[in-house]
């Protein structure tokens, strides 16, 4: 059993797993449809975001190998480049890397209990879940690893259910999962790079452990956890949406944000939707626990540099960042009374993938200026791996400015800001 200070393999790999599945899987593909017709061309789809992620993760292995410090892109963007990347990228993390889409997973997440009790208001619901989990996880860091622990097997046995229940539907779609004549012209077009958008959003999180490597009991638990949890959530979004497609035609996916109720009703039945619903509600439990959970750790170690900040790095008797976790909360709030969920995925992703992959290309000056660091684990495939995932998040970052410019735009607008906050904190720190 790890120490009361420090969590082991399966808390870890939890939360890789249940920071990735939430909404993306269940949203997604009704965006896709819409341009992507062929099921090679949307099954290629999810399989090209799963060997990115997987790219990354082998690279962040090695990168939080080097530098075991709890914080992620903050971190190492700060050791490795500059510690101006870093404090953006801590900025970027802390906001609408982990407040917002727990906020919009809460958002989720009473939206499909209305679905059950129609009479419950969706904005306090949601926030009622965000103030609640914060309360769980400032408890204790024992605690909160526990219901994560718990909650993300219980996320992975209802998605088998799920699968196993879709693949024995009788009545199925004549949808074509092998290559089609149009299915090459689709993977090399503008709406594929965009879908990949959505995709990328539904596998955020494969980097998940990094922010905690500080308090993970082993060091050797860091690369196993990210592919863990990378690998199993690959295979059950490809099971899922074949699933999708295989129980519902195209043509009924088509601009649909709901694609996990019109399954289930495909395969459940009358009573598909209240099933759905409540499973769906389950899944998004673990996901908004996650992000509450790594979020304020990324706080606490900017507050550790910086004096201006020192108020986020004060923690309770067990080693919680409680002023952390209470700002982070405020964040969730206000996303949820102010945000809308389309626009929120965008920009979010946009700077997601961004910090990524500037964290990712630091991989190269590892190799080149800290040489003599001895590194227990090594970016399996080194320099492939690592250069595969740049080049399609560059790929997929010029498309969104040239498709998203609105969204790229608030994107690039918040990374201005935090460009600032950090001179104004150093100036201040500095006094």
């Amino acid at each position: 059993m790890p120490a009361p200070n420090k969590v082991g393999l399966l808390t870890t790999s939890s939360l890789v797993i249940a920071a990735m599945i939430g909404t993306g899987i269940f949203t997604s593909l009704g965006f896709q449809v819409v341009a992507i017709k062929t099921g090679f061309s949307l099954m290629v789809l999810w399989i090209i975001g799963g060997i990115v992620a997987f790219c990354g993760a082998t690279t962040y292995a090695e990168l939080g190998s080097a530098f075991p410090r709890s914080g992620g892109e903050y971190s190492l963007l700060s050791r490795l480049i500059h510690p101006s990347l870093g404090f953006v990228a801590g900025w970027v993390s802390a906001t609408v890397g982990f407040a917002a889409p727990a906020s919009i997973a809460a958002m989720a997440l009473s939206s499909y209990l209305k679905a059950l009790i129609p009479d419950i208001h969706e904005d306090h619901v949601a926030a009622a879940f965000i103030i609640s989990l914060t309360l769980l996880h400032s408890k204790s860091l024992r605690t909160g690893a526990k219901f994560q622990d718990i909650s993300t097997l219980l996320k992975i046995a209802l998605m088998v259910i799920f699968i196993s229940s879709g693949l024995i539907v009788s009545k199925s779609t004549e949808i074509q999962f092998s290559p089609q004549s149009e299915s090459w012209g689709e993977i090399i077009s503008a709406p594929f790079a965009v879908g990949l958008v959505f995709v990328s959003y539904a596998y955020t999180g494969w980097n998940s452990s990094i922010y905690i490597v500080g308090e993970i009991d082993k060091p050797s638990n860091l690369p196993k956890s990210l592919f863990i949890g990378t690998s199993m959530v690959m295979l059950l979004y490809l099971l899922v949406n074949y699933v999708f497609l295989y129980t519902v035609p195209i043509g009924d996916l088509e601009g649909q944000i709901d694609v996990g109720f019109i399954s289930g009703n495909a395969i459940f039945g009358a009573a598909g939707g209240q099933i759905m619903a409540t499973v769906i509600s389950l899944l998004l439990l673990s996901t908004v626990s996650a992000y509450i959970f790594l979020g304020p750790r990324i706080m606490q170690v900017m507050g550790q540099d910086f004096k201006a900040l020192h108020w986020f790095s004060k923690t309770s008797p067990k080693g919680i960042p409680v002023n952390a976790f209470i700002f982070s909360m405020a964040l969730s709030l206000i996303f949820i009374y102010t945000s809308s969920f389309d626009e929120v995925v965008i920009y979010t992703s946009f700077l997601l993938i961004l910090i990524t992959t500037l964290t990712v290309a630091a991989i190269f000056v590892l190799r080149t200026k800290f040489k003599t660091i001895v590194i227990e684990y090594r970016t399996w495939g080194y320099p492939l791996t690592p250069i595969v995932f740049l080049l399609l998040n560059v790929w997929i970052l010029v498309y969104l400015l040239i498709d998203k410019l609105y969204e790229s735009t608030i994107a690039l607008t918040i990374l201005a800001i935090g460009l600032v906050l950090y001179f104004i904190t150093k100036k201040v720190s500095s006094r």
